[in-house]
């Protein structure tokens, strides 16, 4: 508990310098700003594992894709409490699903799999976070943040099997998620008033949470270019990157996963 509290108490430590020293915000007098966009998404994905069996130490890791890249929802959100302090919001989804099918029948002996048969998998994946952020350094041109917040993500992963007399049904159907406390820290750029150029990294461990036995971690960064066109009013684009990387213990073993989501993003942001 003592670290938690220490990591709790740097906020409001950091709110208190806030009111006894002037800055000037990088982004203006702008009290709320809300982003809508979407992520180009292509992602890796590795399952690994390892178990004992008749006293033999066996392990695997394999690759698997989901297919091509494709667009999925990206939301975040400003509020400026002070010209120093700001709440952050974002919202990442990812839904895939995907289907192998075989096109020729197969034999195994007595065993035969028929044309037609196949496997479908389907992976869900969510990310919110609501984060203090502190201006630790603030000029006209210049913004330099640090952030600490609450982390929520969700993994679901399922898959379903049509093989003809040998298997039918759904052979997996596994899913997890917890809040867990996040640090981060951010730059922003802004060289004229209708530019705006952002940097920002943040990283949750499982167990700061209440993730079960998950083991591991979720790691992000970014950079997004902002440009206005009004007062109200612009367009974004730039680069994101995720990646979750967990183990689960059992009994019988370990089975870990790891995640990647990376692309382009783009979208409109509206100002208040």
């Amino acid at each position: 508990m003592r670290p938690m509290l220490s990591l709790l108490a740097v906020p409001v430590a950091l709110a208190a310098l806030s009111y006894a020293a002037p800055s000037h915000a990088a982004e203006g007098d702008d009290r709320f700003a809300l982003r809508l966009g979407a992520m180009q998404i292509d992602s890796d994905n590795t399952i690994r594992g390892n178990t004992n069996i008749a006293g033999q130490d066996v392990g695997f890791s394999e690759d698997f894709g989901l297919g091509g890249k494709e667009w999925e929802p990206r939301v975040d959100g400003m509020f400026r409490i002070s010209n120093r302090q700001r709440l952050l919001f974002n919202y990442f989804k990812y839904d895939k699903d995907r289907r192998e099918t075989l096109d020729q029948g197969v034999s195994f002996g007595d065993t035969s799999v028929p044309a037609g048969s196949f496997i479908k998998g389907e992976l869900k994946y969510q990310v919110a976070s609501l984060v203090y952020d502190y201006s630790v350094v603030d000029t006209d041109t210049f913004d330099l943040g640090l952030q600490l917040g609450a982390e929520y993500a969700k993994v679901s992963t399922k898959a379903y099997a049509d093989v003809g007399d040998l298997y039918q049904g759904e052979f997996l159907d596994e899913k997890a998620d917890g809040v867990a406390p996040v640090v981060g820290a951010r730059l922003s750029f802004t060289p004229s008033e209708k530019w705006m150029i952002t940097f920002q990294g943040q990283y949750l461990n499982t167990k700061w949470g209440n993730f079960d036995d998950y083991d591991g971690d979720l790691s992000r960064a970014n950079a997004i270019v902002d440009y206005r066109f009004t007062r109200n009013f612009g367009v974004f684009a730039g680069y994101d990157w995720f990646k979750l990387d967990v183990d689960q213990s059992g009994s019988d073993g370990t089975i870990g996963l790891k995640q990647e989501f990376k692309g382009p993003v783009a979208g409109v942001s509206f100002v208040f």
